[in-house]
């Protein structure tokens, strides 16, 4: 932004008990960006954190209790060094760094999430925004085998796409595989009207949705016609080997068992499987088991095999939907609870077993 700051006070009553802390801004930071409009989020530091900060020339100033005076400090620390590494400073990044420096620890080992993953569109790379984003991030670079368990919103699928992308791009791997199991809400493909691609076409939308976000149109439509890209109904994998390939199963909760077993007995050499799936909105019919919900026990453990369980702290979504997902987690829990407490012999049966 360049040009000197206007001295700016933003008045909130502060404990006797106090000190200063202070931090110059460097020239080329995007203060408004970091700042927001009109400073309003330096307005939500203070309420949260209990400070005063003053903006002068190129320096700010923050006055508070030391204990709240460090934490944010931390904040705004975090936030102009990720300015200046090159990253946008959306909404969810400012919340994360203030939900996590307003906790008991203050370490920023708990908000950088240093891992950039390269793809090749406008957006030049993607970062994982929550500790658990992280680990996935992490584990999928790791293990030949990952699960992404997880409710809406948490990036299960971005994230998988967007390291599937960066492996194709930087010729880790030679082709990628994107699957889902065809069914919605307990349909079946031979109700829809039209051929086969059109039927399942609805069914892979999400899915291009999230790689036309990694990759230009024309880069894929090429890629796709050359049979590197493939996108398509968990069906089509039977009987197939997949050799040198990132390969992606998505909605994994609405495979049956059988289907599970033969998707990962695809795995070929040199190729990475990644499921992801919510195990709170299954779509099979009632009599049919869920592969993802069976998988956990039955691999659990494996060397190679990696689970990664997201929360609603990692919803990257409106935050409402956070708000949303915690909702309905508590709708389970009390449903469960009644269950209980009128059927005890019951529960306690289903628990043993």
């Amino acid at each position: 932004m360049g040009g000197a700051f206007v001295e700016r006070r933003i008045e909130t009553s502060v404990p006797q008990n106090t000190t200063t802390a202070e931090l110059v801004i460097e020239q080329h930071h995007r203060e408004r960006e970091i700042f927001g409009a009109r400073e309003e989020r330096l307005r939500e530091i203070e309420r949260r954190l209990g400070v005063r900060i003053i903006a002068r020339g190129r320096a700010l100033k923050i006055s508070g209790p030391p204990p709240q005076v460090q934490r944010a400090k931390g904040v705004l620390s975090y936030l102009l060094g990720e300015a200046r590494r090159g990253y946008a400073i959306d909404e969810f990044h400012f919340r994360s760094a203030l939900e996590r420096f307003s906790g008991s620890s203050v370490s920023e080992d708990h908000v950088v999430f240093p891992d950039r993953i390269e793809v090749p569109s406008r957006k030049k790379y993607i970062v994982p925004r929550t500790p658990g984003q992280r680990e996935y991030v992490e584990s999928m670079r790791k293990y030949d085998i990952v699960f992404a368990i997880g409710p809406a919103g948490t990036g299960k699928t971005y994230v998988a796409m967007a390291m599937a992308v960066s492996a194709l791009v930087n010729d880790e791997v030679s082709r990628l595989i994107l699957a889902r199991p065809a069914v919605e809400a307990g349909e079946k493909l031979g109700f829809l009207p039209g051929d086969v691609a059109e039927k399942v076409s609805p069914y892979l939308r999400p899915l291009y949705d999230a790689l036309y976000e990694m990759m230009e149109i024309p880069r894929i439509q090429k890629l796709m016609a050359d049979g590197v890209i493939e996108v398509a109904p968990l069906a089509f994998m039977r009987g197939r080997t997949l050799n040198d390939a990132f390969i992606i199963l998505d909605e994994a909760q609405n495979t049956t068992s059988e289907q599970m077993k033969m998707f990962l007995t695809r795995l070929g050499f040199n190729s990475k499987a990644v499921v992801t799936g919510d195990i709170t909105q299954i779509d099979l019919p009632q009599k049919r088991a869920s592969g993802l919900v069976e998988v956990r026990g039955i691999l659990q453990g494996i060397e190679g095999i990696k689970f990664c369980y997201l929360t609603e702290s990692d919803v990257v979504r409106h935050e409402l939907v956070q708000k949303i997902v915690r909702a309905y987690d508590d709708m389970d829990k009390k449903l469960a609870e009644k269950a209980d407490a009128e059927d005890p012999l019951s529960a306690s049966e289903g628990r043993s077993a």
